[in-house]
């Protein structure tokens, strides 16, 4: 509240109290050197008389054109930017090319539903990077009514709508060179560890089940699976595969369970780095030996991957690059449609080797 109560006070109310024109007063707030001293110096008293705070910096830079800041949005909570690997390594990338750039970043969740809208149209920003991994086709909708810049990662809807701008991954290419990796080392007893398929499933599950997937990106590094495995003469219904949902917990009971019987798998294929992380702590606890009894290989290159003993072979996501070409989508307006699929490589440290005798 001001010194006149209820009454919101204006720049114009300033200027006219001080005896200057608006366009002086406006100049004294966002141009001061061109005005002179003793005009800047009544004109700051009369606003502090007045209870004025000063023009809006978000008017201003609106009016302006560019605010130079990109929103990165998901339907996830904001911990999930912090708390998820690759979440976070993206964000960490995408950070470092703004602070070239000298831009800003704001986080956006549209997880609320009852303030999703509010959430989209209220950023400040000149336009979004979307992170499509869940409810994707509404997210792109809300960003699109925006009409600023847009540009998806992860792109988790069959979109064949050449108008959304995407940055896409290799899906299957990558998940083909994970398994030619594993079959190539001799593994013939080969377990893959899934992200979730449908909705609140957690477990064993069929091939029918996997190929059925709710989330494309699911699907595709599947297929990837599946093709490098039967090149080596393994059906995919001898691949016993769990839906994880991406949680130590139920990694932990899945492990549990594939190492019960007589035959338990001498590698492990898991659909994320974060998966075969906690996979490799539960051999590890377990007192099986990685890689001399079983092997483990990831997908998504995170820098955790490097850091873990041993270090986790993965397939790597060119983080670096999709950062570059998503922020420039933005900062340069070059967001004009079409989907871009960058190549992913295989990077063997020392969670794969020979099967064991």
């Amino acid at each position: 509240m001001n010194k006149q109560g209820e009454i919101s006070i204006k720049l114009r109310d300033v200027a006219k109290a001080a005896g200057v024109s608006q366009g002086t007063a406006s100049n004294v707030f966002n141009r001061p050197e061109v005005v002179r001293q003793e005009v800047r110096e009544r004109v700051h008293a009369v606003a502090k008389e007045l209870g004025y705070a000063g023009p809006s910096v978000a008017g201003r830079l609106l009016r302006a054109g560019k605010v130079n800041a990109i929103g990165v949005a998901t339907y996830e909570s904001l911990t999930y930017f912090f708390d998820d690997p690759w979440a976070r390594a993206v964000l960490s990338e995408i950070s470092a090319v703004c602070d070239t750039r000298g831009a800003g970043i704001a986080l956006v969740s549209a997880q609320n539903q009852q303030k999703v809208a509010w959430n989209i149209d209220s950023a400040l920003v000149d336009g979004f990077i979307v992170l499509c991994m869940e409810r994707g086709e509404q997210l792109l909708q809300l960003t699109r009514n925006r009409q600023l810049p847009y540009v998806a990662l992860a792109l988790d809807i069959d979109a064949a709508d050449d108008s959304v701008t995407a940055i896409a991954v290799d899906n299957r290419g990558g998940a083909l060179l994970a398994a030619r990796h594993v079959a190539g080392l001799g593994h013939r007893r080969v377990a893959i560890l899934a992200l979730e398929f449908s909705k609140g499933h957690v477990g064993l599950t069929s091939p029918e089940a996997a190929a059925a997937s709710i989330y494309s990106t699911d699907r595709e590094r599947m297929y990837g699976y599946w093709q490098g495995l039967e090149e080596a003469g393994i059906g995919r219904e001898e691949v016993p595969t769990y839906e994880t949902r991406n949680t130590k917990a139920n990694v932990d009971a899945c492990m549990a369970e594939l190492f019960a019987g007589d035959a338990p798998p001498t590698a492990i294929i898991g659909m994320s780095d974060q998966v075969a992380l906690f996979a490799m702590q539960w051999l590890r606890q377990h007192n099986i030996a990685v890689p001399q009894q079983v092997s483990v290989i990831g997908f998504d290159g995170v820098p955790e991957a490097a850091l873990s003993l041993p270090g986790l072979t993965t397939i790597e996501q060119p983080l670096a690059e999709l950062a570059q070409r998503a922020v420039a989508a933005i900062l340069d307006d070059d967001a004009s449609g079409g989907r871009q699929t960058l190549a992913l490589n295989l990077v063997v440290r020392g969670s794969t080797g020979p099967a064991p005798r």
